[in-house]
């Protein structure tokens, strides 16, 4: 017989232990970032985000934004801790009605510990009270804010939401928003969807703005200042609301001449990709000096910068796209970008052609012609390109290469079923570039393995064999490359790194 042996101290630590109900002691916090290989700290763990409703009040002349969040969600996990991506400075925090702790760590971190532990697969409301100079926080060194004469504006990609609202900021994580603003009269503030209601009340008027089908973060976006705003409706019935800034000088002309024909473009569009994905449509452009474009949802941004040579309808083309390629069907990481801007990037082809300035082939065998095996451009793999090329011209241009391969490997009525189904199969998620891989097989009958790792994968041009064998024009061993420029390479090219990250430094 053996006597067990149990000090005072023992007995102490085993009562606690049986006082902590076993559900709470398996809470743990919720990881800081999703995951993505190519930003690790973006996003975050344990719970998911079904409405950002945000209630905001913004000083032009200040560029100061107070702002209350309520975020809906639901865990994933059994949370002791949770972060949010966010910048500006927070006064208070609750989680379910409750005050909870919160505190800032890393680049853009809020953690929140809750007064209780969350269960996993629970309903959470968590509100958030802020203010702040967005144009005075930076994060790795740059800012995504756009400071105007006349305002502010939040649009860039892969973050902009760090500067305006807390969020889980990854494209895996989409949401409905309802945003309403309170600027001083004589401003307006644009967003994104339908435009709820208008009202003023002492020096002040309130905008607010509805988007009811999810939304990635970075898609989501606010620009303030002095608009002259249209109306239209699109063949289709889809109410369309465009702004342009009231200073924008000698390119005003040119670029309505562009975003006037939005929806025009958008019915067009409809051709290829299936049916517009939602009730709103639009563009914006304000004053600032970036050079970039941003396909925000359902209200795309324009630099002034898009237009200096002129009216452009290709960049209206590619950030339309977008609206099927890169925000109803969203990338599952970064390093799927190929899926946005590849698409974007051959629908401006698809233009050109019905336009009837180059055809889809022929700008594809200028594309491979154009440039010799040594040029860099081909040691970016646009199926991974790498954070620091993400946004490379080849992700675009070889990227669109690659689509017109596959067109001419599996015919054209595979290839344009596998275009306007690929949309609907993934609508409102996401998906990467192997889950194209295998669609576009399974439409095709084909196997595509090959192809897509000679096109997306090699970081090497491909050679005369593979290029013959995808019918793209490859010259003769030992014979120079004669390739005629299409009309329409000028328009398209002048919206070369029309994404280009969007930072400020």
């Amino acid at each position: 017989m053996h006597r067990r042996i149990t000090t005072p101290g023992a007995l102490a630590a085993a009562s606690l232990l049986l006082a902590v109900p076993a559900s709470a002691a398996s809470h743990s916090p919720g990881a800081p970032g999703v995951g993505d290989p190519y930003y690790p700290a973006y996003g975050n763990g344990g719970y998911d985000v079904s409405h950002y409703d945000l209630r905001l009040k913004y000083q032009p002349a200040e560029d100061r934004l107070e702002g209350t969040a309520t975020l809906l969600a639901r865990t994933t996990q059994d949370l002791s801790r949770f972060n949010l991506d966010f910048l500006l400075d927070v006064s208070e925090v609750r989680v379910n009605g409750a005050r909870a702790v919160f505190a800032t760590s890393g680049e853009h971190e809020l953690e929140i510990t809750p007064s209780k532990p969350l269960a996993k697969d629970a309903s959470v409301t968590v509100v958030v009270r802020y203010s702040g100079v967005p144009s005075s926080k930076r994060a790795y060194g740059f800012t995504s804010w756009l400071r105007t004469p006349d305002g502010g504006v939040a649009a860039g990609e892969p973050e902009s939401a760090w500067w305006w609202f807390p969020s889980n900021d990854h494209p895996l994580d989409k949401a409905t928003y309802d945003v309403s603003v309170q600027v001083p009269d004589g401003s307006q503030a644009i967003s994104n969807g339908t435009l709820q209601s208008t009202g003023s009340r002492a020096g002040w008027t309130r905008y607010s703005w509805r988007s009811d089908k999810p939304q990635a973060t970075y898609l989501a976006t606010l620009a303030v200042g002095r608009f002259d705003i249209t109306t239209a409706t699109t063949d289709g019935g889809i109410p369309v609301v465009n702004a342009y800034s009231r200073d924008l000088g000698g390119t005003d002309g040119a670029a309505r001449a562009g975003v006037e024909r939005t929806g025009e473009i958008a019915d067009w569009l409809t051709d290829y990709f299936g049916p517009y994905p939602y009730n709103a449509l639009g563009g914006y452009v304000p004053n600032t000096t970036t050079g970039y474009a941003l396909e925000t949802q359902t209200r795309p941004f324009y630099s002034p910068r898009q237009f200096a040579a002129g009216s452009n309808t290709s960049v209206v083309v590619h950030e339309l796209a977008h609206q099927w390629y890169g925000d109803l069907v969203s990338v599952s990481q970064w390093k799927d970008i190929w899926i946005n801007e590849g698409f974007a990037r051959y629908a401006q082809w698809l233009w050109s052609e019905h336009e009837g300035e180059g055809t889809a082939q022929e700008i594809a065998d200028y594309v491979y012609a154009s440039r010799p095996a040594d040029d860099p451009f081909w040691t970016v793999r646009p199926g991974d390109p790498g954070p620091e090329n993400q946004f490379h011209l080849a992700v675009y241009d070889r990227g669109a290469l690659a689509l017109q391969a596959l067109r001419n490997r599996i015919g054209d009525e595979d290839f344009f079923a596998v275009l306007e189904g690929w949309p609907r199969r993934y609508a409102h998620g996401n998906a990467s570039v192997a889950d194209f891989r295998g669609y576009a097989e399974r439409v095709s009958g084909k196997r595509l393995t090959a192809l897509f790792d000679t096109w997306l994968f090699q970081p090497s041009k491909p050679g005369a064999p593979a290029a013959r064998d995808a019918s793209i024009a490859a010259p003769a061993p030992g014979a120079r490359a004669a390739v005629e420029q299409p009309r329409s390479w000028k328009k398209i090219a002048a919206t070369n790194g029309v994404h280009d990250h969007g930072h400020a430094e």
